[in-house]
């Protein structure tokens, strides 16, 4: 008994430390006092990038005017409608046209997500790997045209805007539509889908340069690619992963423990619930892609395996049983 204490206390004393290093390591990136609006640059040009093959970057969007350029420019920092109790900064640009606008990608790339996204309605995002960047696409129509994986080039069609009910809006609260246009240094697969440095944000609460996001406007404009691709942002890796492996640590415990006890106790009603939830838990990280998703599916696999050689187990006991 003394020692399952012992085993108890030195787990609870592990997890404190995982989490005061965590809540210590989310402090690490901090608003600059520099941060401010980028503002739109030129928008003279933006035919010609659209036109001219021999351009590296377009715009996503035909016809862009001044006009509509109406909403959060790059690092403004204000109310997002998903936080409406505090100010963050945006860190993309807002590209106002019609519903039904066709998309274009910026540059030459491969598809890295592309699928339903909370407020986003409809989002795609896609890798420029000779460029060390990816771009983002959001407020994208779920119910028209749009691509699903694959290499595209520059200037090749990927969606459609959303109408106001569908694009992250509804019937009751419609937003007007837009395209989110975002560009960041490094490729998806270098961030993690939760957190402040999570690869799907458009309101953050740090400065977005210090994170790697870049003005897209600035960058269509220039035309300019360092010779070894847009630097990733400096940062320790504890600094952008700690939120998902500290989720993923918290995951991995409960489904060992539980895979344990489950095993150790025959009852049935935590085995129906031990195999729903593990499943479900598994699935869900899949579709967040953490980290932890290869683990749960070994654990699967493992708990699929005690549970048949204890079936079998229990069939040849019980015809020894009735042999004998």
């Amino acid at each position: 008994m003394q020692r399952k204490g012992q085993h108890i206390g030195s787990l609870a004393a592990l997890l404190t430390i995982i989490i005061l290093t965590a809540i210590s390591l989310s402090g690490c990136v901090k608003p600059s006092e520099h941060c401010s609006p980028s503002g739109y640059i030129d928008l003279s040009n933006a035919k010609a990038f659209s036109e001219n093959p021999n351009f590296h970057f377009r715009f996503p969007v035909d016809n862009l005017t001044e006009d509509q350029l109406i909403g959060a420019v790059f690092a403004s920092y204000g109310y997002a409608s998903s936080s409406p109790d505090s100010k963050e900064y945006h860190a993309a640009e807002d590209y106002h046209q019609p519903a039904g606008s066709p998309v274009y990608t910026m540059a030459d790339g491969i598809i890295s997500f592309s699928g339903p996204m909370g407020g986003y309605g409809w989002l795609i995002i896609i890798d420029h790997p000779a460029l060390n960047l990816y771009s983002l696409y959001g407020h994208l129509s779920p119910s028209r045209w749009r691509i699903k994986s694959g290499s595209v080039q520059k200037g090749q069609l990927i969606a459609y805007l959303g109408d106001p009910d569908e694009n992250g809006g509804s019937k009751g609260k419609p937003l007007r539509p837009h395209l989110h246009f975002g560009i960041r240094s490094g490729q998806r697969a270098d961030y993690p889908s939760m957190g402040e440095w999570r690869w799907q944000a458009g309101w953050i609460k740090y400065c977005p340069q210090d994170l790697g996001w870049l003005q897209p406007s600035k960058i269509i404009s220039e035309q300019e690619i360092p010779d070894a691709g847009f630097p990733n942002p400096e940062a320790a890796f504890l600094m952008i992963w700690w939120l998902e492996l500290l989720l993923s640590l918290l995951v991995l415990i409960g489904a060992v423990v539980a895979l344990i006890v489950t095993t150790i106790r025959n009852n049935p009603i935590m085995l129906i619930g031990y195999s729903i939830a593990l499943p479900l838990i598994t699935w869900h990280a899949f579709n967040r892609e953490l980290m932890i998703s290869y683990v749960l599916v070994g654990l699967c696999v493992i708990y699929i395996v005690i549970r048949v050689f204890k079936f079998i187990r229990l069939k040849q006991a019980a015809k020894w049983k009735k042999a004998d």
